[in-house]
């Protein structure tokens, strides 16, 4: 499922960041690689507040929906 769905509070591994190579490239630069745990702190409007590799980060909606969660 896309990370825009997942519950405050509920961690996630990323299964998969999809769009173009250097939407990819920007979101593995952030720390969202294939494997690794994200948890999502609020979602306030259209922005979700994320806690990844031991560091927030505030992302897009359109972003949070390429990045897919187990």
């Amino acid at each position: 499922m896309p990370l825009s769905l997942v519950k405050e509070g509920e961690p996630g591994v990323i299964h998969k960041v999809g769009g173009r190579e250097e939407t990819r490239r920007f979101l593995e630069g952030l720390g969202f690689v294939t494997g690794g745990v994200v948890t999502v702190i609020s979602q306030i409007g259209g922005s979700l507040i994320v806690n990844v590799r031991d560091a927030r980060v505030a992302i897009g909606r359109d972003m949070a929906n390429k990045i897919l969660v187990n």
